[in-house]
């Protein structure tokens, strides 16, 4: 009892810490944010006229800043956010979250322990997402090299508890009561803001944070949540949009864009920070490419759906974008699709028939499945081929013959050879003698690690197919140990090839052999 006291005094202490921070910060960042926005419109109007390589640079460097002072505005004064309350489902969440990380988390073992999956908390959905993502991003941050992540998801005492726990760097003793302060952090180039959000989205919602840490033994951050009245699923929320009489379905989603794109974003919280990295990357605007998947699907146009599934396919697949990202942004612009159009049917007088709007559920799921359907086809034919070319790469650049002449190749063999790799050569060289008509293969051994007596054995049957194909195998440069592991293997290459010192020797006397009669 007495520590749990000491527990709710701390976080009291921290919340009025955090709010008496957050009312200076706030009104520092509305201040510094409106001369900031005008400089930026000012720099815009000279990037027209001039193409300096400075403004660009002081249009990022301002936008840099300018997301600072939004991030520092959310946390300071969440309640200002224009975000209902919902059923939240904790587990389902943090699994999503999860899938955000795939392309972080090879060094990296996740355990995981949930039970108690089927309850619901109520809240803010996108404050809870953004303030997980913050919590697992930086316990995979903290890991160098390999490393154990730990999640568990509980129901005790009437409080959902979700643990995060890390083998990472830890956090020194003197520091942990800093944590959630804007602009502290321990990371070399973080801002502080990431956990500022985690606590005020926490605490704004009756929660508790808790944290343990010992440096070079890991970090464990309890989260606690009060359970409260549940609220009922599917409920569609009725907005403030612009509609007129005449609005076909297009005109109502052109002329509310803007309300559109703040609602997705709300929706697809974790995309959001990633917009700006994604068109650095893939030169991909998502908002853009948003609008026009609503497009397609609201005026059925499933050709060029399908045709801009398959261009948007090859261009995360081009740059190896995560696949999560395209999910979760997919998934979110659904459902604020569905939003809008329930909100258009409300104000169109025709939600009573029933057939009509279930009739339309089913073609636009339809197409957002087509979309899905052609996105993953080609992203995989592409990664597909991208892989048979870097295997095909590869297997030039294990088994490279060099044509010397039309007549001569040499084949220099390096490194450790395995089954997997004899049999490479054995293909190549078949096909190359057959296709290109070799007379003389010099296999230069100089580079190659010993080898065991099976490796020998097949090596020995591809000098034997050479032969059999009319073409001459000179092998050069057998070193001492090489030499120790044929006879030990019992197995002999004299009577299947000419043996030579070294390349040199070799190349000499085959290129003095095989000049032309002109030449002679």
């Amino acid at each position: 009892m007495i520590k749990e006291e000491k527990v709710n005094l701390e976080n009291e202490t921290h919340l009025n810490q955090l709010a008496s921070v957050g009312q200076i910060a706030a009104g520092i960042a509305h201040e510094v944010k409106n001369p900031l926005t005008a400089v930026k419109g000012f720099l815009q109007l000279l990037q027209q006229e001039s193409d300096s390589q400075y403004i660009n640079i002081a249009q990022t460097e301002l936008d840099n800043a300018i997301t600072t002072l939004n991030n520092l505005l959310q946390v300071s004064k969440p309640e200002l956010e224009d975000e209902e309350l919902q059923s939240i489902n904790l587990a389902v969440e943090i699994e999503s979250i999860l899938n955000l990380f795939q392309d972080k988390l090879y060094d990296i073992t996740v355990v995981k322990d949930f039970k108690d999956t089927e309850t619901l908390i109520v809240g803010k959905k996108s404050q809870f997402k953004k303030a997980f993502f913050n919590l697992i991003k930086n316990a995979i941050e903290s890991i160098e090299g390999k490393g154990t992540i730990t999640l568990s998801h509980a129901l005790q005492n009437n409080e959902v508890i979700v643990t995060i726990k890390d083998t990472g760097a830890g956090i020194p003793e003197e520091k942990l009561a800093l944590l959630g302060t804007p602009f502290f952090t321990t990371k070399a180039e973080g801002t502080g803001m990431g956990l500022t959000q985690v606590f005020s989205a926490i605490y704004q919602h009756g929660g508790q944070v808790i944290v343990e840490s010992k440096e070079n033994q890991g970090t464990t951050f309890t989260i606690k949540i009060p359970l409260r009245l549940q609220m009922d699923k599917g409920v569609v929320r009725k907005l403030n949009l612009i509609y007129k009489d005449s609005f076909s379905i297009r005109d109502f989603f052109l002329k509310n864009r803007k309300i559109f794109e703040e609602r997705l974003l709300d929706e697809a919280i974790n995309v959001k920070d990633k917009i700006e990295e994604i068109h650095k990357i893939g030169n991909i605007n998502l908002l853009n490419n948003a609008h026009k998947l609503v497009m397609f699907v609201v005026e059925e146009r499933e050709h060029e759906l399908i045709s801009f599934a398959k261009q948007e396919g090859i261009a995360w697949a081009k740059h190896s974008l995560t696949l999560a990202f395209k999910l979760e942004w997919v998934h979110a612009i659904r459902r604020t699709l569905w939003d809008f159009l329930y909100n258009y049917d409300i104000k169109n007088g025709s939600e009573s028939n029933r057939d009509s709007f279930f009739a339309l559920e089913k073609k636009i799921n339809e197409l957002i499945d087509q979309f899905f359907t052609h996105f993953f086809i080609s992203y995989s034919t592409y990664k597909d081929e991208l892989i048979e070319k870097q295997r095909t790469l590869v297997e030039n650049l294990s088994v490279p013959i060099i044509p010397i002449n039309k007549d001569i190749c040499i084949l220099p063999v390096i490194g450790k050879i395995d089954m997997i790799r004899v049999h490479t050569i054995q293909d190549k060289v078949f096909d190359e003698i057959e296709n290109q008509h070799i007379q003389i293969l010099i296999l230069d051994l100089s580079g190659a690690a010993p080898m065991d007596g099976e490796i020998t054995r097949q090596l020995l049957k591809i000098i034997e197919g050479i032969s059999m194909m009319g073409c001459k195998t000179i092998v050069t440069g057998i070193r001492a140990e090489i030499v120790k592991s044929i006879i030990s293997s019992g197995v002999g290459f004299m009577n299947q090839a000419e043996f030579k010192g070294t390349l040199q020797v070799a190349l000499n006397d085959v290129i003095y052999n095989h000049k032309q009669p002109q030449e002679v």
